[in-house]
């Protein structure tokens, strides 16, 4: 992979868009990055993360926050990237997700992200001409171009020495997620997780066939009515056989006393069907005996119900002309009432006090006739009512369009102020909203001048206290530095104690190989143990950590120092608060005078709609004014030639209508009194007739009067009744007559004495016995059956468990080992094992480097000792120190030898990695800080050492900001900071010596 052009827009600190050509840049293989603290350095390196994989390295890439915040909002965050990869130049465009302001209206709204990825030259086959546009393809396409993923190309390209640093640190368990991430060894990982769940799955089996082991145990005790085994497991086969002998035993013991207690109970219920035969004999006779009795008490009775049911039969043809007597009688009641209520009316109405019917209906028909007479003077009455309501209507309508139209003239004279107030109020408000804009810019700009004065005292004092801190721990690391060198001058001297003091007699000796020692060295006060000189290591190596850590507060302190002083560059600070303070008050008063104009322009034209409609309004009320007088003045005069001829016509009567509708009330009033007349003499002469053939019809059925017959009458259902009880009487006769007469009970008297009780007592108790016999057997039988079925799938079921736990032992030792358990000695998994290759290769690749360029001091070691307390093992990273010639923690190098381990450990592992991935070939590389902690020596080794990485046409790029790099390396492309933002400038430091 080799990079060609790089391209950034509105991203990271870069305001405007900015070019680097790497083709230029890489000439000679070597270039450096430089610029002040913040300018953005590593933004560079982001922004080709970016248009890669869409993310950047880090924690950086967890904040999203791309986008320049001194871009224009117009201008876009875009970055391209152009490169070669396997042969194919391409081309790589992305958008970040981030919000902007809307083009309308207020607040922001959101710009989605956006990739594509085009072809130079050459489209590959199968790929589409134009390019690929979904964000997805793009970073699918490119991690399989490069044969790697983001955390890998982070790794081996943009090497970050800090996480390198932390990585020669770290302990088994960090360093193996970093190693998963590189050499993708999730499959391993997989295998031991299918062990696992083998195991699992096989030991749910297991213990589903002990449970069913256990669970039948205890279901063959409860069959057998027996205590199971305190341990189901100790259950076996003779345990089994010993419950089922003892069960046939038992079931042998009770069928002999069923069938005992069997025959005793037989023969006393043969005694007892005897007896209950006899005593059924006696109970038959005394109830026949009873039953005649209870008939002859009862005869006067029977003989009433067959009077009472005769007469009722007799007298039921008579009841429905009784029912018709009764309704005339009713009618003739009611019409007599109606009749005298109709003459009263009449009375009232001052009609005649004629009785005839006749004489009634002429006189009403005279009164129509005169009332037909008065119709059409009644319809002239009618309409004289309807025109003196049209009359009153008509004077209402005048009035209120008169008050209508004086309204309107009183609205049209107050308009015209009133919309010149409006359009002055319109002209104020859009000067207002056009002068907003620039109050906001110049109110924002205030408030972060004054955030930042406000931020400057606690800064300061941060700064000072971060320096305070720095010289505490330099002065803390070197007094420890100094102790643990003379702790270990002090060691060396007595070096030879210390192995005389582990010298017995008979052993050799680990110097000379002698078994005598004449004159072993003896230790003194000054003598030092290795265990002091290593808790002074790690003393050294805490000091040396704090160190570092207050360096880097110390210039994030300073570098926060600088950048309020240069955002508050030329202001005055004692005059920022009454500044804001007036810019925010001008703002907000602007603010609320445009908040105004759509308001003033919508009552400006509302205004001007209603001078419009009240103009036309006014128009057309005068218009319905002379309309509604004319008509009034109509009306007025036809009602007063109406109103004579209709005076004449209503007599004593209020008008003609109401002369009318007393004739007709008068002659309806009339037929109504004849017609009641004529239908009550009808209704008395029905009635009359009625009454007397109901006379003659009782007479002949044998009554002396129709109320007699009704008397007697009854119901259907009670004379069923009495039939029913006159049967049942006579049928209760002639079963008592049977019964007697029956051959089985002569010779029964009623007086005899028969005891069951004692004998029911007796069958009862030997029933009893025997059916507990039986029962007993019974459940016996049933129990051995039970064992016996159960006992046989207990037996099947131990057959069937034996196998599956040999082979779940077999698996769970062997899934044991593959996790690091176990028979494992080492306590490495499979997946740890796979890495702690994988980590040699590192080791051996990185220690070539680190030998270069430590002159032959330091080497790496790997360790796959198991850790402390039986933890896995496996990832260990030691130094062999030459020249004491042991085996050293990584932790206990100092600042300048920890970069030197974590260049070497990072070039390595790039090397490792891209060999493993069989990604591209890996032409483009950059380091990232860390030379700053490098003596001039030592820096020139590490120089030979990058140069050696441009061998074969690689480009090397270092970011750093040590002065002394720039006297070595001629291209360089710098970073410029300020407050519109970053820019960059590609010089040689060759030109500007000349």
């Amino acid at each position: 992979m080799r990079l060609h052009r790089l391209e950034l827009t509105a991203f990271g600190p870069y305001a405007h868009r900015e070019v680097v050509d790497f083709d230029d840049v890489g000439a000679d293989g070597l270039f450096l990055l430089h610029g002040d603290t913040g300018a953005g350095k590593t933004s560079l390196l982001d922004a080709v993360a970016f248009a890669l994989f869409g993310a950047v390295p880090g924690v950086r890439d967890e904040a999203k926050r791309l986008r320049c915040d001194y871009a224009d909002p117009d201008t876009p965050t875009e970055v391209v990237l152009e490169l070669t990869v396997q042969g194919q130049r391409l081309r790589v465009m992305r958008r970040p997700e981030y919000l902007r302001l809307k083009r309308r209206g207020n607040g922001t709204t959101k710009q989605p992200t956006k990739a594509s990825l085009t072809w130079i030259g050459s489209v590959p086959s199968g790929q589409p001409p134009d390019g690929i546009t979904r964000v997805d393809e793009v970073g699918l396409t490119v991690q399989r171009l490069l044969g790697m993923n983001k955390e890998q190309f982070f790794q081996v390209v943009l090497l970050p020495q800090g996480e390198f640093a932390r990585f020669l640190r770290a302990d088994t368990a960090e360093r193996e997620k970093l190693l998963e991430r590189l050499f993708g060894t999730e499959r391993f990982a997989d295998v031991e997780h299918w062990f696992r769940e083998r195991r699992q799955k096989r030991g749910r089996v297991v213990e589903a066939g002990k449970h069913r082991v256990r669970e039948l145990v205890a279901r063959v005790a409860q069959a057998a009515d027996e205590e199971p085994p305190e341990d189901h497991d100790a259950a076996d086969k003779e345990w089994l056989s010993s419950l089922i002998k003892q069960l046939d035993e038992n079931a042998g013991e009770a069928g002999q006393r069923s069938v005992a207690t069997a025959a005793a109970r037989d023969a006393a219920v043969a005694e007892l069907a005897e007896t209950r035969a006899l005593a059924d004999r006696v109970r038959r006779v005394r109830a026949a005996q009873a039953m005649l009795e209870r008939c002859e008490s009862l005869e006067p009775e029977r003989k009433a119900w067959l009077r009472e049911r005769d007469a009722a039969r007799r007298a039921a043809p008579l009841i429905t002309a009784y029912r018709a007597l009764e309704r005339l009688d009713d009618e003739c009641r009611e019409l007599t009432k109606r009749r005298d209520g109709a003459r009263r009316a009449v009375a009232t109405l001052g009609g005649p006090d004629d009785t005839e019917v006749a004489a009634l209906r002429t006189h009403a028909e005279g009164l129509r006739e005169e009332a037909g007479g008065l119709a059409q003077l009644a319809a002239d009455a009618e309409q004289q009512r309807r025109d003196h309501e049209r009359i009153e209507r008509l004077s209402a309508m005048i009035t209120r369009a008169e008050g209508r139209a004086s309204t309107a003239a009183d609205k049209l004279e107050a308009l015209p102020d009133r919309l010149t107030a409006l359009r002055t109020a319109v002209e104020s408000s859009s000067t207002a909203a056009a002068r907003l804009d620039g109050l906001t810019a110049a109110r924002d700009d205030l408030t972060r001048l004054h955030r930042a004065a406000g931020e400057l005292p606690d800064a300061r004092a941060a700064l000072v206290t971060a320096e305070d801190q720095l010289r505490d721990a330099v002065d803390t690391h070197q007094q420890a530095r100094e102790r643990l060198l003379e702790v270990r001058r002090l060691r060396l001297d007595g070096m030879a104690a210390e192995l005389a003091s582990q010298l017995a007699d008979g052993q050799t000796c680990p110097v000379c190989g002698s078994a005598e020692h004449p004159a072993p060295a003896e230790s003194t006060d000054d003598n030092v143990t290795a265990e002091h000189e290593k808790l002074l290591q790690h003393k050294e190596s805490a000091a040396q950590e704090h160190r570092i850590a207050a360096e880097q507060a110390a210039q994030r302190a300073r570098g926060t120092v600088d950048g309020l002083l240069r955002l508050l560059d030329g202001h005055e600070i004692d005059k920022l608060p009454d500044l804001l303070a007036a810019a925010d008050q001008e703002r907000h008063a602007a603010e609320v005078e445009a908040e105004r104009a759509e308001r003033c322009r919508a009552e400006l034209a509302d205004a001007e709609r209603q001078a419009e409609r009240l103009t036309q309004e006014r128009t057309d009320i005068e218009a319905e004014l002379a309309t509604l007088r004319a008509e009034h003045g109509t009306v007025v005069n036809t009602m007063a030639a109406r109103a004579a001829r209709l005076d004449e016509a209503r007599g004593d009567h209020p008008d003609v209508l109401a002369r009318r509708a007393h004739l007709v009330d008068l002659a309806d009033k009339l037929a109504d009194l004849a017609t009641l007349t004529h239908g009550l003499a009808d209704h008395q002469r029905r009635a009359d007739e009625q009454r007397a053939e109901l006379a003659t019809a009782a007479s002949d059925a044998g009554f002396t009067s129709a109320k007699k017959a009704v008397t007697a009458a009854r119901t259907d259902e009670q004379i069923a009744e009495l039939d029913q009880r006159i049967a049942e009487l006579e049928t209760e006769r002639g079963t008592a007559h049977t019964i007697l007469a029956d051959p089985e009970l002569f010779g029964i008297h009623a007086d005899t004495e028969v005891d069951l009780t004692t004998l029911e007592s007796t069958v009862d108790s030997r029933s009893r016995e025997a059916e507990r016999a039986a029962n007993e057997l019974h459940a016996l039988r049933e129990s051995a059956a039970r064992v016996e079925a159960l006992a046989e799938r207990l037996r099947r079921a131990w057959d069937e468990l034996a196998p599956i736990e040999d082979a779940f032992a077999e698996l769970a030792a062997l899934t044991d080992v593959v996790n690091g358990r176990g028979q494992n000695s080492r306590r490495m998994s499979l997946r740890s094992y796979v890495l702690a290759a994988r980590l040699e290769e590192v080791v051996v690749a990185a220690t070539s480097r680190l030998r270069r360029m430590s002159q032959d001091r330091y080497s790496f070691v790997h360790s796959d000792a198991a850790g402390a307390r039986g933890t896995r093992g496996g990832l260990g990273i030691d130094v062999l120190d030459d020249y004491s010639g042991t085996v050293r923690p990584a932790k206990t190098l100092s600042g300048g030898e920890s970069f030197l381990a974590s260049l070497s450990l990072a070039l390595g592992l790039a090397d490792v990695v891209a060999a493993e991935t069989g990604g591209a070939l890996l032409d483009t590389l950059f380091v990232d800080e860390g030379f700053g902690m490098l003596d001039a020596d030592t820096l020139d080794v590490v120089m030979d050492t990058l140069d050696e990485l441009r061998a074969g046409g690689r480009t090397v790029g270092l970011v750093s900001h040590v002065e002394e790099l720039r006297q070595r390396i001629p291209v360089q492309l710098r970073v410029h900071k300020s407050r519109s933002g970053s820019t960059l400038e590609l010089t040689s430091a060759i030109t500007e010596a000349a």
